[in-house]
């Protein structure tokens, strides 16, 4: 399985306040997830009334697919008529490469293996 996490900052030039920012982020969000089954969530310059960076997620089994299917989210957000697509950054992980042990900011685990016997 692969996982594609795409952030990106959209200019809304035409915004005049938080209102007209947020009405043109819902039709964003709503047409992507609409129009390519994947996840969309406005992740950061919430009370910035001209920019929003949005923050979006699709899994596959194929990359391939993941890689045209981001592809054609970043065209059209280059065509969005009522935001200009301002900068993006795309990653796509290989879920068995995040099979690894989850670990705290120091490098310890986040549970001991007494804990992870307790669950199974």
């Amino acid at each position: 399985m692969y996982i594609a996490i795409l952030q990106f900052h959209m200019m809304i030039d035409g915004s005049t306040g938080l209102k007209d920012k947020r009405r043109v982020v819902r039709s964003i969000k709503d047409k992507l997830h609409r129009d390519h089954m994947v996840a969309v969530a406005e992740v950061d310059d919430l009370e910035t009334w001209n920019l929003a960076t949005l923050g979006l997620v699709a899994c596959n089994r194929s990359e391939a697919y993941l890689q045209e299917q981001m592809q054609a989210i970043i065209r059209k957000l280059e065509t969005h008529p009522a935001a200009r697509l301002a900068d993006h950054a795309l990653e796509i992980i290989s879920a068995e490469s995040a099979t690894a042990d989850p670990v705290d900011e120091a490098g310890k685990p986040l549970w001991t293996e007494a804990e992870k016997r307790e669950e199974a």
